[in-house]
């Protein structure tokens, strides 16, 4: 099966903001601002959000979060071997429209890899996910993802130094030159991502409820309310 979408991302540079969500709830709430590239999900957040996991359901949410405005979707392909992650792999790559990219998502395992070289040469877009080491993620990045997605919270509960390790991942990439997107995840407040993005990266996926704060400070409220009362005072005359 070939899958006409390309496999390199377009190169647009600039920050990238993915809601991590399979709830459209969520994306109703917070897609119409136009701040967010589009959502990430994977069979957890469909789980956590009582979606099933079939590609009836996911062509269903994909079309949603197109008619939300989310240009791109990444949606995490599933089987028991080789074969079954390419088969879902490529079914989901053809969910995509002119108005929606979709990046297929593989773990990056051995049996991965080896379903993403198929899925890239059928023409699908790529986001490794579950990338846990900086080996891992040269080797994304070798295999030509538009996307690779280490998880920082989920290192940290680890015992790892995360935030450490996604800077060794960004030195790679900027170093060897590479068109792979650093894509952060498991991101559990708006401060955490501010650091990040100071110290240099530009593409991270979060929940709502982070969303939500990364968007929200008491004193613009503040301030807005002040403007709305002067308006209202001001109207008519």
């Amino acid at each position: 099966m070939t899958v006409i979408i390309d496999a390199r991302d377009s190169g647009a540079t600039g920050p990238r903001l993915f809601l991590d969500s399979a709830d459209p709830a969520d994306w109703r709430a917070l897609l119409p601002a136009g701040v967010f590239r589009g959502v990430t999900c994977n069979p957890l957040l469909l789980e956590r959000a009582g979606q099933p996991c079939t590609l009836e359901n996911l062509a269903s949410l994909a079309a949603q979060a197109r008619d939300l405005g989310a240009r791109e979707i990444h949606l995490q392909c599933w089987g028991e071997n080789e074969e079954g992650l390419f088969d879902t792999g490529s079914r989901l790559a053809l969910m995509g429209d002119r108005d929606l990219q979709v990046a297929v998502k593989v773990a990056a395992t051995a049996t991965g890899f080896r379903a993403a070289r198929r899925l890239r040469e059928a023409g699908c877009r790529l986001t490794f996910t579950a990338v846990y080491a900086p080996g891992q993620l040269l080797a994304a990045a070798s295999a030509g993802a538009a996307y690779a997605a280490p998880y920082l919270g989920r290192l940290n509960d680890a015992g790892r130094d995360g935030r450490e390790t996604i800077m060794a991942m960004h030195r790679i990439l900027r170093g060897t030159g590479a068109a792979t997107r650093l894509l952060v995840a498991s991101l559990r407040s708006a401060d955490v991502i501010v650091d990040l993005a100071a110290a240099g990266l530009d593409t991270f996926t979060f929940g709502a409820s982070v969303a939500r704060d990364l968007l929200k400070d008491g004193l613009t409220d503040e301030a807005a309310n002040d403007f709305q009362r002067a308006a209202r005072g001001g109207a008519g005359t």
